[in-house]
This record gives structure tokens, sequence and C-alpha cells, in this order.
């Protein structure tokens, strides 16, 4: 006959086979817990940054080629559970997972990070597209375009204006921009962003609403020092509708 301690012992979690999409330290951190909990982990990057940080589990780069190839891959590699954890602005990768989560018939969680609030002291000037962005930053403006090298582009047009653009791995190709420096850095704290604004003499910071605590420091050092932010708002249907 069983113990009262036997029958109260609740089930144990049975281990999942689970895909993330990852590309963020949200993402990160949630393969390292998953793994300890003792799931089968795997990560995919879509491979933008040639030197990813290390991550828990096992660790895919590349592209899928599309919702019905993705969902051959969940189907082929018996994955029982996806996780969109990629970047907010990754839209076409969030609807391909959608759609490849219903073919393969498995369980999809979305985790998105939250967007940035304007506080008190920011100046923000909110637009929606890069193209507006671009169009909105005044003649003889010295702006840090704080995006990823694949929107540096956009800007090319704007020859009245000097870039700042800070890059994790260094460009295979010139940036097409007329006037511009490239730094070489990871974002800093709130003390090491002020002193960069400062040294490059900086009017303007370019972001997208990405969210997260990664990048934040700029937002908080541009307050301090007064200057105004062009905010890339995300999309009115964002993935996690």
């Amino acid at each position: 006959m069983a113990s009262k301690a036997e029958k109260k012992k609740k089930p144990e979690k049975v281990p999942e086979k689970i895909l993330i999409l990852g590309g963020t330290r949200e993402a990160s951190i949630l393969a390292g817990e998953l793994v300890a909990a003792g799931h089968d982990v795997s990560t995919s990057l879509a491979g933008r940054t040639k030197e990813p940080e290390p991550i828990a589990g096992k660790l895919r780069i590349g592209g899928f080629g599309g919702a019905e190839k993705l969902a051959a891959f969940l189907t082929r590699e018996g994955f029982t559970r996806m996780i969109d954890a990629t970047h907010p602005f990754a839209e076409k990768i969030s609807a391909n997972a959608i759609e490849a989560a219903a073919i393969a018939n498995i369980p999809l969680d979305i985790r998105l990070r939250k967007p940035w609030r304007k506080i008190p002291g920011d100046q923000w000037i909110e637009v929606m597209s890069l193209e507006e962005a671009r169009d909105i930053l005044p003649t003889g403006a010295r702006a840090l375009l704080a995006l990823g090298s694949q929107h540096i582009n956009v800007f090319a047009s704007r020859d009245d204006v000097h870039f700042v653009v800070r890059m994790v791995d260094k460009p295979e190709e010139p940036l097409t921009l007329p006037r511009h420096d490239v730094i070489m850095m990871k974002p800093g704290d709130v003390a090491s962003e002020k002193a960069l604004f400062a040294s490059h003499r900086l009017t303007h910071i370019v972001s997208r609403n990405s969210g997260g605590k990664g990048a934040q420091a700029k937002l908080a050092a541009a307050r301090e020092l007064g200057l105004p932010v062009v905010m890339i708002q995300r999309p009115i249907l964002d993935k996690a509708e």
C-alpha cells in the first residue's frame, strides 16, 4: 500500500525537445533555464552575428527557407515544442513560426520583449519606419545609428548628415553612407554611452523600439544629455497579436 508521501508526490515533468528561435539575450537566458530543467534544447540563430555568445544546449545557424521547410525540420527532428524569442522586429520568421507550428501540430510559445516606454525627460521623435526616421533628421545632424547592419543603407541618401554606426562585426562591404564613422563595440553602460555620445558630438540617436535591458543604457544617456531619440515604433500588428 502506497504511503501518504507517495500519494502526495507530484508526477515528474516529462523532458521536452524544444526549438528556440533565438538571437536575443532573453533567448539565451531561456535556453539555459530549460537545459537546467532537463529539456533537450536547440537554439536557432539567423547567423548575422559572426561569433555569437555561448548558449546552453545545441546551436543551429542559418535560416530554414520558409514556413513549410521549418515545419518539415520540426517534424523530422522530433521537436515537441517551439519558442519564438526572436527580435521584436523579426516579423518574417515570426510569421513563419506561427504557420510552421500549425503544420507540424506542435505548441508555439511567443516570448516578446516589452517595448520601451517614454518617461519624463525623454525627447523621443516617434516614427513608424526606417524611411521616416531617415527623412526626419535635420540637415547638419550627427546621428548614431543604433540599428542592425542590414538597415544602415536606407540612410545613404542623406549626404547632409554625419552618421556614427555602431557594429559588433566588421561589415563585409564598405557602407554606402556618404559621411560616417564606424565604431566596433557593443552597447555599454550609461556612463560609457554618454562618453561616446560626447566624443562624437552627437545630436541625435536613431533606434528601433526593440525593448530589453541590453541596449537601454543609450536611452538613459540620451535623456541625461538632452539628446532627441528618433524612435522607430513596432508595427501596429506585431507578432504578439
